[in-house]
Parts: C-alpha cells; structure tokens; sequence
C-alpha cells in the first residue's frame, strides 16, 4: 500500500538523518516499494573513488568497527572477541591460508548508509562461496556481546584475484537482511535458504570488476568483511575503530 510504502520510508529518513539530495531519485513516492528506497541509487560525483594503484578504497559507507592484521589467524571482531579466519570462509584452509598476516577491515553499515557495495580496488572474480547460517544483528551492541558473529551469520564469501594478490569481500547477512545480490549472479542469492554451502566458479567467465564498480548490494543494513593479503598496502594509521568511512576513500 503506497501509503504506508511512504510513512516507513519518510519516518526511516528523519530518524536515521538520510540525505536524500545524494540519491538519482530524490522522490520518496516514486519508489515501488521499500526495497527500492533502500538499495537506492546515489550520485556517482558524491562518492569519489581515491586513484592510484596502491590505493585500496573503502567498499562501502558505513562504519570501521574493526581494522588490523590478521594474527595467528584470527581477525578481531570487538573488544574481548575474535574468530578464525578458516571459519568466517566457511574451513576452506586453503583459502585461510593465503591471508595469514594480511589485513581486515569490519564495516557495519547502518539503516541510514547507502547500502550497495563496490569494489576496493580491481580485480577478476574466481569464485563465490553461499555459507548458510543465523541471522543476529550486526549493530555494535550485538557485536559486542555475541561470540564469533560474523562467522556464524549467513554470509556470501567473493574472491577476487588482484594486482596484489587474493582478495575477499565477505557480504554478512543480519536481521531482516536475508537478501543479498551480487552484479554477475541473475537474481538473489539468499534466499531460498539451504543448511548447503554453495560454491561457484569464475576462472573461465573473466570477470574483472574495476575498483570503484558496483559488485552487489544489501537489503536494510549489515556489514562487510575485507580481507586483504600479506602482499597488499598496508591500511594508514589514520584508521581507528569506530570511525565513520564512505563509499571511496583511501584505506591505504
């Protein structure tokens, strides 16, 4: 019903302060329906995408809840609680293995960011992972008081190969947000569910994506996992957890 359409999208917008004047369509009555609104579209010339080949830019707008290198394994998801590496991809160790002493870098995306994902820097996707799970909340409260929750969360692991090696964006599902897309797979991957994981190929497609690209998108708000290799820029000191970052600027 479109009224009830606009009253959750108008209240959504004072209450999480939503500039609309960043959006294609800045008319909340146009859009089909909720979904619509949130996966919006926004003016390319408001996120600039920072240059430079040893740049690697923020996928996402949201926030840095954690960022730092991956030791032993183990990548920290809050204070007093980390999780493996082998299980946020679902124990491939083969996987695992090729970002130990790499980076990472926990971006929760809120109901007020633009929740469509891009590509930290350019490379050619190899294959794709469905990892069944819970749905919990990502906001910060949960994250900070349930164990290992971004590896126990139905996720969406993407590989990329790049100048510098593997890369992984990891998409984190979360309540209300059983609804992932990706710009190379025709239609949702989640749902239908499965308790199956999934696995897809990509060596012979030759799908490069250039950083920058759209790559997929969210419904309502979740956070991405960024794995970097031993072999990438090292993320600057100006980072700190906690921060609030947008879609394009430089991580390293």
């Amino acid at each position: 019903m479109p009224w009830i359409k606009n009253l959750i999208i108008s209240t959504i917008i004072r209450r999480y302060k939503v500039d609309m004047s960043e959006a294609v369509n800045a008319d909340i009555h146009s859009y089909e329906h909720f979904n619509a609104f949130f996966t919006r579209k926004i003016k390319s010339h408001t996120r600039p995408v920072a240059v430079g080949h040893d740049v690697i830019v923020s996928p996402v707008d949201g926030c840095l809840s954690q960022i730092g290198f991956i030791e032993d394994g183990r990548i920290v998801q809050a204070k007093g609680h980390d999780y493996s590496t082998l299980e946020l991809l679902g124990g491939d160790q083969q996987l695992a293995a090729l970002f130990e002493g790499g980076q990472f870098a926990n971006i929760y995306l809120s109901p007020r960011d633009y929740h469509r994902i891009h590509m930290p820097l350019s490379g050619q996707l190899t294959r794709m992972r469905y990892l069944p799970g819970k749905l919990f909340s990502v906001n910060p409260l949960t994250v900070r008081g349930v164990p290992r929750l971004f590896a126990r969360n139905e996720r969406i692991v993407t590989v990329f190969e790049t100048d510098f090696g593997t890369v992984a964006l990891i998409l984190v599902g979360a309540i209300f947000v059983g609804s992932m897309e990706t710009v190379w797979h025709e239609g949702e991957i989640t749902p239908p569910y499965t308790k199956d994981v999934l696995d897809w190929y990509y060596a012979d497609a030759h799908i490069r994506l250039n950083k920058g690209e759209e790559m997929g998108r969210f419904n309502m708000g979740s956070t991405v996992v960024l794995l970097l290799p031993p072999g990438a820029p090292t993320c600057t000191d100006d980072w700190k957890a906690e921060m609030k970052i947008k879609l394009g600027q430089a991580l390293t």
